[in-house]
């Protein structure tokens, strides 16, 4: 077998390029693919949403940042192994029919942790220093209002987090010099004493909401976490509490959320994803002064996007060399026939 016959060819969905065919982002992490020469990396020419399956026809793998991957995207599958999440969601994969048409969904597991954990602390800072109001007040002239927003130090407050999983421990772990209070978490997948050696406590939802400061969203959204929090939720919540989603839109009801912030029933919040993305309209909550709002982009930073993105290449390295990558959310998928048959010239 010749080196072209093994050549691993890896596209790109077109949204991580502009339209003459520039990066959007200063480092991708591409370069870590410079030292294996049988791997061919390209954009796909056209962006779709979902992925087309005439568009992956010829490839063995695809790193994804926004479309999402459907049956039909993988209904030509003949060559294709994976597909990679450029980060840690993947709501937006039928993990389910990626699987019937033997192909492995990948996570870049690890790689997000740090620039969302720095998200969430950096809002939690905001919210309780009222930052998006005095920046306001400066703007408009009235200096004199800033003393009816006295803000609030973490010291001696609660974090909760919904789910302990990468993320959450990084949070927890940049929250310890600020003299907080010791964390809680609810997740039903994690052991007590693994949350015990973290220095966390594990309680259940409701206890959590009735007893964290922060309430910070850290788990994924799926068929058990959509509408998590909703008014019955949200009723148990301190009027001094904020809540902080950075997960995914679906798990926290907006409209339980506007009418909880308009009450006074918790004090604010911030939210980084929507029930339906993208917002290209004004958001009702965005008409309240104690909230935050981001396009699903707070942790984005060059850090993240060069993390993210060499953590993917070496899953494609991986394959590519006949190795089980690590990331994967349908392990089975390599017990396969099938995918054992595609991947069989690239374990030689």
């Amino acid at each position: 077998m010749n080196v072209t016959d093994r050549q691993f060819k890896v596209a790109l969905t077109g949204d991580f390029f502009e339209e003459d065919g520039a990066g959007k982002f200063r480092d991708m992490g591409l370069s870590v693919l410079e030292a294996y020469p049988r791997i061919d990396h390209f954009a796909l020419s056209e962006f779709r949403n979902p992925i087309g399956a005439e568009q992956l026809d010829e490839t063995q793998g695809v790193i994804v940042l926004t479309p999402a991957v459907t049956a039909e995207t993988v209904s030509r599958a003949q060559n294709l192994l994976a597909i990679v999440r450029f980060g840690v969601g993947y709501d937006t994969v039928d993990v389910g029919a990626c699987t019937e048409a033997d192909v492995g969904v990948f996570i870049t597991s690890g790689a997000v942790d740090r620039s969302v954990a720095e998200a969430t602390v950096g809002w939690m800072i905001g919210l309780t220093h009222h930052i998006l109001v005095k920046d306001r007040l400066v703007r408009s002239g009235k200096w004199d209002d800033r003393t009816r927003y006295m803000g609030g130090e973490l010291r001696d407050r609660t974090f909760g987090a919904v789910g302990l999983g990468g993320i959450a421990r990084e949070t927890i772990r940049l929250l310890g010099g600020f003299g907080m209070n010791d964390p809680i978490a609810f997740d039903p997948f994690v052991e007590s004493k693994v949350a015990s050696d973290l220095g966390v406590r594990l309680v259940d939802l409701d206890e959590l909401l009735s007893t964290a400061d922060f309430v910070s969203i850290h788990c994924p959204l799926n068929d058990d976490t959509k509408g998590l929090i909703g008014a019955t939720e949200l009723a148990l919540m301190s009027q001094n509490a904020f809540l902080i989603n950075t997960a995914r839109g679906g798990i926290v009801e907006e409209s339980a959320l506007k009418s909880a912030l308009e009450s006074g029933s918790i004090a604010g919040a911030a939210l980084d994803c929507f029930e339906q993305e993208p917002v290209l309209d004004a958001n009702p909550l965005g008409e309240l002064e104690n909230v935050l709002l981001a396009p699903h982009s707070i942790a984005w930073t060059d850090e993240l996007f060069r993390d993210i993105g060499r953590r993917a290449c070496a899953i494609m390295i991986d394959l590519a060399e006949g190795k089980a990558p690590s990331g994967c959310v349908n392990p089975n998928v390599f017990d396969r026939r099938g995918f054992q048959k595609k991947w069989a010239r690239f374990k030689i």
